[in-house]
């Protein structure tokens, strides 16, 4: 592939003040990555702008979302732009990678939100996300992309942002966009009337002017006064008012651009003149003071074919500098290589990296994302972790062969490491490996990150639930088990009454008498009973039963602790061939916060998958909390079909319960009977 890039060095930044932290966010396909290739052309990062669909884009790097044609994860792309460095993250809008986004939000101090204007509406989860930015008090602009659609109207675009978003008073256009022959040309700056890009002949904006004046203006009662006087307003005073606005979360400037680089310059100049820079941090994370000791955080953590680990770190606090040694929460102590200022593949070196910044460091072993790094003393403050999407898509893999089974743990155990969102585990009562993941798009990604970068393959395999046996009624059972074949035999004999035990797990009793079953062989059968229980009678290991010893015969000589197993076990089995023995399966409680709109499609679905409603109550403005009891077996999927009834908006957790009977057609199913 052609190298785009510039071969600049990458930009300085000596004092917190001087840079600019700033989440790309939006929905997927929203023109998020495209505009971040304008921005850094425009800023001379690059010298031409790539594309999604050609897979040429900085931020876009890894082969896999070339091939899914989207981003997988967070990509920083820093700028210079007037003697600041503008660190720009730009986070996938799946929802598969929410966790990407949450870590993006972390190391910003200000989130662009990127909305094409063909969409009529703004996505509900885009909705969620702004109201997430509002309560932790993130200034926030828009960014209209698209707008070369057909038949895109701008004033019917603004309204809609404004209803959606905010109000007219605090969603606002901070230019005037000359879009004619479905084509951006340009756009005039209602505050210093500076002119960007080509527009044609301009209308006369005294009146777009004059309220966005007025609105900068009335939170001061000093530019207040000067404004009605008919005082005219300089420039740094407007603009300092816009800023105050800004971080204030009573102003969120719309702007406008297009993937030619045009209103890409506004966009930055905004960034520059109004967005906070980490010394504006008020959020209760560690001042960003460069002399403090070292406080730093791992946001993202990637993988280089030939310089193994790469982790993205927030600095909050301290300067990173080669060779500083840090902590970890667990006392282990890691030596850092030189910081690295990060572009598509590229690492270029930096000699520090100072509070408020973001570098990347190569070989950090024990961190992983999510871990606070410190160079203080033990005692020191660990940052809080950002929420993370819970992974709930069950999928089994195993190993294609001898050799891959021998490379799987560990290149899952590095995979893991990096994406906080995978969870792996090897089920013990099932025996197989399944991958928990945040949905399809997760999965995939995963895999072909086992494959591409760890040379592992893997099949996936039917999921299987963890199920159970137990005794539909009492049941009396006698084994027996003598043989002699010279010198010492095998002899021992045990009566067994075996009732169901709901929820009790398991019990055993001895109400031997007459020593029938010496003392020191009632431990051999309870062995013996549980061990039965474990391998189970149809397959599964067996629960909730409760074992009464009732009789029994010894040998002096013949008997032994094996014996009485063996014996025991043997009950067990002639017990269950007089009653029926019924399958168990995992419960779980379920709860699913979702948009009133979409309760009674989801509520139908519960039933569906013989869930049980336990209730509905509210879950906060506008949204609904369904609490059911739902069989594993019918969850396996639902993080799918929850997504698809609630479009996207809706989330759920579930938790283990208990075990219940499973209907008999079923239960015949899962045991071949």
């Amino acid at each position: 592939m052609p190298d785009r890039t510039a071969h600049t060095p990458a930009p300085p930044a000596d004092r917190p003040d001087r840079l600019r932290n700033v989440a790309l966010v939006g929905a997927g396909g929203a023109g998020k990555t495209t505009l971040a290739e304008a921005l850094a052309r425009t800023a001379g990062v690059l010298t031409r702008a790539g594309t999604v669909p050609d897979g040429t884009t900085a931020a876009d790097w890894e082969d896999v979302e070339h091939r899914q044609q989207r981003s997988v994860q967070l990509a920083l792309l820093p700028l210079p732009w007037r003697g600041l460095k503008v660190n720009l993250l730009d986070a996938p809008g799946y929802a598969d990678f929410a966790g990407e986004l949450q870590a993006a939000l972390r190391a910003a101090e200000a989130a662009l939100f990127v909305h094409s204007a063909a969409d009529p509406e703004v996505p509900r989860p885009v909705r969620a996300l702004w109201r997430q930015c509002e309560d932790a008090r993130l200034p926030r602009a828009i960014v209209l992309t698209h707008l070369t659609t057909a038949r895109v109207r701008l004033d019917d675009v603004l309204r809609m942002l404004q209803d959606t978003l905010g109000t007219p008073d605090t969603v606002r256009p901070l230019h005037h966009v000359d879009l004619r022959d479905g084509h951006l040309h340009g756009a005039t700056d209602l505050l210093t009337g500076r002119v960007h890009g080509t527009p044609g002949d301009a209308p006369d904006l005294a009146a777009e002017r004059a309220r966005l004046v007025e609105a900068l203006a009335g939170e001061d009662d000093t530019l207040l006064a000067r404004y009605l006087d008919g005082e005219g307003l300089d420039t740094a005073a407007l603009t300092a008012g816009l800023r105050r606005e800004l971080l204030a979360g009573t102003l969120h400037p719309v702007l406008a651009t297009a993937p030619d680089g045009t209103g890409c310059d506004a966009l930055l100049d905004l960034v520059a003149d109004a967005f906070p820079s980490p010394a504006d941090r008020t959020d209760g994370l560690p001042a960003a003071d460069p002399d403090a000791p070292v406080t730093a955080q791992v946001v993202h953590t990637g993988e280089d074919p030939y310089l193994g680990r790469l982790s993205l770190l927030k600095v909050f606090a301290g300067t990173l500098r080669p060779d500083t040694t840090v902590r970890l929460p667990d006392g282990t102590e890691e030596r850092l290589t030189a910081p690295h200022s990060p572009l598509g593949r590229q690492l270029r070196p930096v000699p520090q990296a100072v509070a408020g910044d973001l570098a990347t460091v190569t070989r950090l072993t024990a961190a992983r994302t999510g871990d606070t790094l410190t160079a203080d003393r033990p005692g020191r403050t660990v940052l809080p972790p950002w929420p993370l999407p819970e992974a709930l898509l069950p999928t089994a893999v195993q190993a294609r062969s001898k050799a891959d089974e021998d490379r799987l743990s560990q290149a899952l155990g590095r995979l893991a490491a990096q994406d906080p969102a995978l969870r792996v585990e090897q089920n013990p009562d099932t025996g197989q490996l399944v991958l928990w993941c945040t949905g399809e798009a997760h999965l995939a990604v995963t895999l072909d990150r086992l494959t591409t970068r760890h040379g592992v393959h893997v099949d996936t395999v039917p999921y299987e639930v963890a199920l159970r046996e137990t005794f539909a009624a009492p049941a009396d059972g006698h084994g027996r088990h003598v043989k002699q074949s010279g010198g010492h035999g095998q002899y021992a004999v045990c009566d067994l009454t075996v009732e169901p035990l709901p929820g009790g797990g398991f019990e055993f009793v001895d109400r031997v008498v007459g020593g029938a079953v010496p003392r020191h062989f009632v431990p051999s059968v309870e062995k013996g009973v549980r061990a039965q229980l474990a391998r189970g009678l149809r397959g599964h290991p067996m629960t909730d039963v409760k074992v009464t010893l009732t009789d029994g015969r010894a040998h002096s000589v013949d008997s032994s602790d094996a014996a009485f197993q063996t014996a025991a076990a043997l009950a067990l089995k002639e017990a269950a061939d007089h009653t029926a023995v019924k399958v168990l399966e995992p419960v779980d409680e379920v709860r699913v916060l979702l948009p009133d709109e979409y309760q009674g499609a989801v509520l139908a679905d519960l039933s569906a998958r013989r869930g049980h409603v336990l209730g509905t109550e509210i879950g906060g403005e506008g949204l609904s909390l369904v609490r059911a009891e739902v069989p594993a077996l019918e969850l396996a999927r639902y993080p799918l079909d929850l997504r698809s009834l609630s479009h996207g908006t809706g989330q759920f957790t579930r938790a283990y319960l208990r075990h219940a009977p499973m209907p008999a057609h079923l239960a015949a199913r899962h045991t071949g009977g």
